[in-house]
């Protein structure tokens, strides 16, 4: 990409998105393009084929996507493998009938295998059984990496897919019912401290290993595999370090300052035991993550209580 490349951001409002869009203009590029959902439903082909015909996009950098918690996805399969198959099937080939030069699909590491071996290697996609309560979600998105190398190995496109591990940060969905766990975790006990509770109950028996990566992060990698990778090879995005549950409860309530207990709510799912991702393969390609867990949870929360007062004020 060059400073006057005519960039399109799809999802930029979203945790992803956001950060990509800060990353992008802090480097200077000056040639974005955005639109909300409102403006653009992605999950329509003929608005869509519109956008990229009335828009001479050069590089797509395809964020947008249905996406939430072990709750909302168990619950609304239909919902999460029909939209995200229809987002990414109608940006990727619209991409390619107005010959944009590069696309960069942005996938998860919940397409790997449920038991797989830990770390996560790209090579385990596709080697056992998914996640059951993350099933259709993880189905969408494989067909978006299969997509991607389809085109590629056909119409010769040079279109890339990512595999980022859990994200957090500025921008999150911090919704009980539908976030991920870190945010719920950070909300729950922020609520607990306000609330001078005794007690915050934690899903599950604190036991499963994730790995986090901050947004920022994620949206630097991503830039520089737009620059420097072309392949249809997937890439994983992490930070190569995982955490328990348990302890990244412990590392939020230092941070917060709660001083109540954890209860474990072991009648909820744990999901997946460990998620850990094998990131060999991007340090080789000279990229390597810089925000640690710490710092990037007080820089959360930070952001997370100032939203809060601009909200209630």
């Amino acid at each position: 990409m060059n400073l006057e490349s005519k960039i399109y951001i799809a999802g930029h409002t979203g945790l992803v998105g956001s950060a990509i869009v800060r990353a992008i203009k802090a480097q200077g590029y000056r040639n974005l393009i955005f639109r909300s959902s409102q403006e653009l439903d992605l999950r329509d082909k003929e608005q869509v084929v519109r956008f990229f015909h009335e828009n001479n996009i050069d590089f797509v950098f395809l964020a947008a996507a249905k996406v939430g918690g072990i709750v909302a996805n168990n619950d609304y399969p239909a919902d999460f493998i029909r939209d995200n198959l229809q987002i990414q099937t109608n940006v990727i080939d619209t991409a390619y009938q107005y010959g944009v030069k590069k696309l960069l699909f942005l996938g998860s590491t919940c397409i790997y295998p449920k038991f797989a071996p830990q770390p996560l290697r790209e090579d385990y996609l596709l080697t056992g059984e998914l996640e059951e309560t993350n099933e259709a979600y993880a189905i969408a998105k494989i067909a978006g990496i299969k997509m991607c190398q389809a085109y590629n190995r056909q119409y010769g496109t040079k279109y890339i897919s990512v595999m980022p591990t859990n994200l957090y940060g500025p921008g999150d969905n911090f919704d009980l019912e539908t976030s991920h766990v870190l945010p719920a975790l950070l909300r729950k006990i922020h609520e607990a401290k306000q609330n001078h509770l005794d007690t915050v109950e934690i899903w599950g028996s604190g036991s499963p290993r994730r790995e986090f990566l901050h947004s920022n992060d994620l949206a630097d990698a991503c830039l520089y595999l737009m620059n420097h990778y072309e392949g249809d090879d997937i890439v994983n995005i992490g930070t190569g370090e995982d955490i328990s549950i348990y302890e990244l409860a412990n590392h939020l309530k230092s941070i917060i300052g709660f001083e109540g207990e954890f209860v474990f709510n072991t009648s909820r799912p744990d999901g997946t035991p460990r998620k850990w991702v094998d990131v060999s393969k991007l340090k080789a390609m000279g990229w390597a993550s810089q925000i640690s867990l710490v710092d990037g949870l007080k820089a959360t929360y930070e952001w997370y209580t100032k939203q809060e007062k601009i909200l209630s004020n």
